[in-house]
């Protein structure tokens, strides 16, 4: 496709802030429509046509590149050190986005560290290669949900941790459920996946996936060849693995069906989040004796081994941890709670915060420990963690006491306590401070965060299936009105708007993230009322700005 039907009309020419996003996503949805449907019918011709139609096409390469410069990691350079950050650049790397002559550089190798010690390695490919990644994921990822094991949601469009954790409540919560829960860990599963597996099971351009598969890997000016597993940082490589471990349930189900011989329901459920698993079965032996050998024998296949470190199999009144919580029966009732290793690395973290900030002012303090303690309190918002979030708040307070004390040795506790304690509402003790500016920073309450149980995503639901669009939409909605339930003014602009962005008509979700825009700027003199604000995405805010917005109003630029 041309670059004229996505650029707008200009005197300049054709430049990054005068593309057409509105038409570039609904070329692209549309081709990632046909190439499910293909997908669902078996017609492996066709999806490779349509794939190389959307890997060719221009809306979806400009598609790639906003991605890769939007995103968490826009700002990290691979080998090359290149970045992306100017509209210039960024248009003309919508041009070397193409399959011919294309050669991956090798990934930089870095370490993270894990919780239990250990260092994580990750590969940071080039913003180029992190661009291609992206182009050819918007062709395999519509084959990859439509074959997706139902239960599976780890690295999933509109699929979370806290649908994971419903679905094993689900699994487990009944009083006629399975007692004995498998709950596996995949060795190394980015690292060791069999690449003879991935090229012969994939349905993608096979040459570009070998390209990347054996890239290698640079660490301390060293090169390294790679003979199995798929970068860890790599934008497809999430997909990549989900493809290859969905399967995993039909093997379960062709082994043991629906119904045992003396006719009784198998309790066999399956929950997978990313490498982490659960499957429940009746007994202790059968989880030994039948399910570990299809599991063991089915990982073999991709050159993979369960984790003996992380994998057990354990009685559900024992309990176990998954994805941060703790999963119990006290008594019969299955109780969902933070689990203790997360709480202590979630305190040893704000611990770590405060003792670090000895000399900082409160209010800067305070700017520091309320995201974090939003965020942990977020995570658990759904399970039972009502007296968590009261020990966490104590916890906090005690370790603040110890703070404000420090400071002023010679000082009494009721001049400490009326310096840096106040009281909001039916709450008192709360930690305060003021800036430069006179503004008024108060610490957030975790125990202030309601308890709401989680509405569950629809396991057979699919993005690309328009007999799921409208019920995606109100999904998109429910997650961001828990995203930004606290924060009401962007709430009822949000909604006023219709959850969509006015300049794409795109839908503003907590993936895409936001910008306020103000209709008349305060240079203007505009001000902060609800009637002079309105949601935009960070890149059409941008592409607003990219034009002389002095001499136009708001209506005349949307329209432009």
């Amino acid at each position: 496709m041309s670059a004229h039907h996505c650029v707008s009309s200009a005197s300049c020419g054709p430049h990054w802030h005068l593309i057409n996003w509105r038409y570039c996503h609904q070329r692209v949805k549309k081709l990632q429509l046909r190439i499910a449907k293909a997908t669902q019918g078996q017609q492996r011709r066709k999806v490779k046509i349509l794939q190389r139609m959307l890997t060719r096409s221009f809306s979806a390469k400009v598609l790639a590149v906003k991605r890769v410069t939007e995103n968490t990691g826009r700002k990290t350079p691979g080998v090359d050190g290149e970045i992306w950050q100017h509209p210039e650049a960024k248009w003309s790397a919508i041009a070397r986005l193409r399959r011919t002559g294309y050669k991956p550089r090798p990934l930089r190798r870095i370490y993270i560290l894990k919780a239990n010690g250990k260092r994580r390695p990750l590969g940071i490919p080039t913003i180029l290669d992190r661009a291609m990644q992206a182009l050819y994921l918007l062709a395999l990822e519509p084959v990859s949900e439509v074959s997706a094991d139902p239960n599976s949601y780890g690295f999933r469009p509109m699929r979370s941790t806290a649908d994971a954790i419903e679905q094993v409540f689900i699994a487990c919560g009944k009083k006629a459920s399975a007692e004995w829960i498998m709950e596996g860990d995949i060795k190394g599963c980015f690292d060791n996946l069999s690449h003879d597996w991935l090229l012969s099971h994939i349905p993608m351009d096979r040459l570009i996936l070998r390209k990347w598969l054996t890239s290698g890997y640079c660490e301390k000016g060293s090169f390294y060849h790679t003979i199995a597993g798929t970068p860890q940082g790599g934008i497809i490589s999430p997909t990549l693995m989900n493809m290859a471990l969905d399967g995993l349930q039909s093997r379960l189900d062709e082994r043991f069906p629906s119904t045992t011989v003396e006719g009784r329901r198998a309790k066999i459920h399956l929950v997978r989040y990313a490498d982490d698993f659960v499957i429940t079965r009746d007994t202790q032996e059968l989880l030994c004796n039948d399910i570990m050998p299809v599991v063991c024998g089915f990982l073999a296949e991709r050159g993979l081994t369960l984790s003996p470190e992380k994998t057990q199999i354990v009685h559900i009144r024992q309990g176990f941890d998954v994805l941060g919580q703790n999963i119990r029966k006290y008594s019969g009732k299955l109780l969902i709670k933070p689990s203790n290793a997360n709480l202590k690395t979630f305190l040893h973290k704000v611990r770590a915060i405060i003792e670090k900030n000895k000399s900082a002012p409160a209010w800067l303090l305070i700017s520091l420990l309320n995201p974090v303690i939003r965020r942990w309190a977020n995570y658990h918002r759904h399970v039972v963690a009502k007296k968590t979030f009261s020990y966490v708040d104590h916890q906090i307070w005690l370790k603040l006491w110890q703070w404000c004390v420090r400071r002023h040795p010679k000082k009494g506790k009721r001049w400490v306590q009326h310096k840096y304690f106040t009281s909001c509402g039916m709450r008192n003790w709360v930690f305060n401070g003021i800036d430069a500016e006179k503004r008024k920073y108060t610490l957030f309450k975790a125990d202030s965060t309601p308890i709401k149980r989680h509405t569950k995503i629809k396991a057979i639901s699919t993005p690309y299936d328009l007999r799921w669009e409208t019920y995606f939409e109100q999904r998109q909605d429910y997650m961001l009105e828990n995203a930004i339930w606290g924060k009401k003014r962007v709430l009822s602009i949000w909604r006023k708007q219709g959850s969509r962005c006015p300049m794409c008509q795109q839908r503003i979700t907590h993936e895409t993230g936001w910008n306020i825009h103000h209709k008349v700027m305060k240079i203007m003199g505009g001000g902060d009322e609800l009637s002079n604000q309105v949601l935009l995405h960070p890149n059409c805010h941008r592409q607003l700005h990219s034009g002389e917005t002095g001499s136009h109003s708001f209506t005349g630029l949307i329209k432009a």
